[in-house]
């Protein structure tokens, strides 16, 4: 099992819960069963195509998905994921 992170801007979708271990083949897969477990975070997460919205970075262990295969990019059960929220501000 995979274990996937939530920043802390998305734990009040989780009811507070840090990260969650995932049976997923991909990272596609991976976020479609988190969000199934919790359906508020797919506007969060995802746009209406069901892509990852603009500022919303996904990283396996320490890389970033788009220097991988993206959604398809394979999970161990060893692998750590985190969603990465842009930050703005001034």
């Amino acid at each position: 099992m995979a274990t996937i992170h939530i920043p802390t801007t998305m734990r009040r979708f989780t009811d507070g819960e840090r990260s969650f271990e995932v049976e997923a083949e991909n990272v596609g897969s991976l976020l479609s069963a988190l969000v199934d477990r919790y359906p508020e975070l797919d506007g969060e997460i995802r746009n209406q195509e069901g892509d990852l919205k603009q500022f919303i970075a996904i990283f396996v262990n320490d890389t970033d998905l788009r220097n991988l295969d993206s959604m398809e990019t394979s999970l161990t059960a060893r692998d750590e994921v985190h969603i990465i929220p842009a930050m703005a501000g001034g």
